[in-house]
């Protein structure tokens, strides 16, 4: 099995209208576990993070591991016994969705004639796929990181549509310490030659680029507390050899290299730019004139917020101020910050945290 057995995909007829241009026909890719119940009331809508695919959680389709394979499943937090998840791969990607290095209908790939894409298009997707599966109304719309913007996106265009919210190492707009990162990491994929302006040949992409942009968004998911005593001052080689070269010297710098060689290949490199860019563009305060205005168009009936003490790209007090913002309007918001170590990542490797909070919200 593989995962085009898991993967189903939505084909939206006709043209899609986006924030800042339109395409025609496209396909969002999903996968689900879990069976709806007769009255449809049980469904929950995940978005991911910029990279990972619909694959969220093994399956009899797919058995291989997913991205939160501890959080969904049978007698996990996110009780597939009794919940029906759906995790929509998102508009702009690589892994089945129409994105960036998708065929055109007129022929050729969009490159970067796709238009400018926003988390708002992103949302409005997986509602197509909402519609598509016949859900009227969610459980709960569910996302961490980029996923979490996109579920405050979903919320706020589809009011009343879900019951909860849950948003996980996001925020209502990105600071602009993380804009600057992200901006530096898209201007080394577009610095290497080899991007061409966008028009790379798909077996010859932009490889330098990419990598020196996974390498700067692997130090920006993990914090410097978990690397000093993950990593501490280790030596990857004691060869010191005279007239060597500026090669790999420490552990952290062999994390670095592993990861980035793991993700070439893996991801296009004008998608990546795009769903990137779609994180900085986002801001609540585009629906109302301030956050508080576009917070308070949710008509969540619970919501719960999740942060950790040690992510500088989505900073605890961001958590906090959706919590504060939801208040007004959701009935019943649950703020937990987490001190984890292991900084913006922690939703995808501190489990004994993640797990029990999240379980409670679904219990509720």
């Amino acid at each position: 099995m593989s995962a085009s057995d898991a993967r189903r995909y939505v084909t939206v007829g006709g043209r899609f209208e986006m924030l800042h241009g339109a395409i025609e026909s496209p396909t969002v890719a999903y996968e689900t576990w879990g069976q709806p119940t007769p009255a449809g009331d049980n469904a929950v809508l995940l978005f991911t993070g910029l990279s990972p695919s619909a694959h969220a959680a093994s399956s009899p389709d797919d058995p291989t591991s997913g991205w939160w394979e501890d959080m969904i499943g049978p007698d996990k937090p996110i009780d597939t016994s009794r919940l029906f998840v759906v995790c929509v791969n998102s508009l702009g990607s690589c892994f089945g969705s129409t994105g960036p290095a998708s065929e055109r209908q007129e022929g050729g790939t969009y490159r970067l004639d796709f238009p400018v894409l926003t988390l708002e298009d992103i949302a409005r997707a997986g509602h197509a796929v909402v519609e598509h599966l016949g859900l009227t109304r969610l459980k709960a719309v569910v996302g961490p990181s980029m996923g979490g913007m996109t579920a405050l996106a979903y919320a706020i265009l589809h009011p009343g549509h879900a019951e909860g919210l849950v948003s996980i190492s996001a925020a209502a707009r990105s600071l602009p310490f993380s804009i600057a990162l992200r901006s530096l990491q898209r201007e080394l994929i577009r610095s290497d030659p080899a991007w061409a302006n966008g028009k790379y040949a798909y077996d010859s992409p932009p490889v330098l680029g990419m990598r020196l942009a996974r390498k700067l968004g692997m130090i920006t998911y993990r914090s410097a507390k978990e690397w000093s005593g993950r990593f501490g001052r280790e030596r990857a080689t004691d060869d010191l050899a005279v007239g060597a070269r500026f090669d790999i010297d420490f552990e952290i710098e062999s994390y670095l290299e592993a990861h980035a060689n793991k993700f070439i290949g893996t991801f296009d490199a004008n998608c990546y730019l795009y769903l990137s860019r779609a994180m900085d563009l986002f801001d609540v305060a585009d629906h109302g004139g301030s956050v508080e205005a576009g917070l308070a168009r949710i008509k969540a009936e619970r919501a719960l917020i999740v942060g950790v003490e040690t992510d500088f790209l989505f900073p605890l007090q961001q958590q906090r101020e959706l919590a504060e913002g939801l208040g007004p309007t959701v009935g019943d918001v649950d703020f937990h910050p987490l001190p984890s170590i292991q900084g913006h990542d922690s939703f995808l490797v501190d489990m004994d945290r993640f797990r029990p909070v999240v379980a409670r919200f679904f219990e509720g």
